[in-house]
């Protein structure tokens, strides 16, 4: 019997993905929501180099394992543990908020695998859409687009951009092979094994002293050795996610392997 074909892996948040178009959506709003439960048992948020600097601030910043690596903040250390946000899916902290959470429910995609072009899609799951008697009509009674739903195509649009310079951040790096396996250790005075954080990649900081100075320069002037430093500070963090982590009463295992999405 032939197997069924294989349905492809939804991003992350994302139960659906479905096109915006004037026909079926014509009338649709966006609303503020006060609560995010999808977020609250996301730790590992993808991230783009020009949120670096500001995320560095709150979050580490590690890169995922396997060929292809994503830069990701760690709002946890483990699955299901997100220190900044509450059960109920509220943001518990003035912290930095990645552009990836912002954009939901919406995301540029390719309605064919072969298609060319980006289309506006949206995840009809999300009480944040639908047919509300309040809210941002996404459409005016003619079928336009109205400003909400340009702006919302902008900052797409932004994030696609932002993650063409990610690839390229990451494409550099790994030709420089400054890439490698990541582990933090956390040794706490009330156990005897300390806390080891793995699987995920960091950059090799004595690779990076072994980098030309013409290759630095290079990276200086077009902004790359600061998104390096970003990564590295950033790192420091961790025993800070791991201390709000013992406060809120969700302590990682002695030895933790970072569940980290491709």
């Amino acid at each position: 019997m032939a197997s069924a074909p294989q349905q492809p892996q939804l991003p992350l948040f994302f139960n659906d993905l479905m096109p915006l178009n004037s026909r079926d959506h014509k009338n649709y709003r966006s609303r503020m929501i006060d609560s995010a439960p999808w977020l609250s048992k996301a730790h590992a948020i993808p991230l783009t180099v020009d949120e670096f600097v500001q995320a560095q601030r709150d979050f580490p910043i590690v890169f995922s394992s396997g060929e292809n690596p994503l830069p990701l903040a760690l709002m946890g250390l483990n699955e299901g543990v997100n220190t900044f946000v509450d059960e109920s899916g509220k943001v518990t902290e003035q912290v930095y908020l990645p552009a990836y959470i912002r954009r939901y429910p919406f995301m540029l995609a390719k309605l064919q695998k072969d298609a060319t072009d980006l289309s506006l899609m949206f995840d009809p799951t999300s009480e944040a859409l639908g047919e509300f008697a309040d809210g941002e009509r996404l459409f005016d009674d003619e079928g336009n687009t109205t400003d909400a739903t340009k702006r919302v195509l902008e900052f797409c649009e932004h994030f696609e951009q932002a993650a063409q310079r990610t690839q390229a951040f990451l494409a550099e790096i790994k030709e420089a092979g400054l890439l490698m396996d990541g582990e933090v250790a956390i040794q706490r005075q009330d156990t005897e094994n300390p806390f080891v954080y793995r699987g995920f990649q960091m950059v090799d900081q004595e690779k990076l002293r072994e980098v030309s100075a013409d290759m630095l320069e290079a990276w200086n002037k077009n902004g790359l050795l600061m998104l390096i430093h970003a990564h590295i500070y950033s790192l420091e963090l961790m025993r800070v996610i791991f201390a709000r982590q013992m406060q809120q009463g969700s302590a990682p295992q002695p030895t933790s392997q970072a569940n980290l999405p491709n």
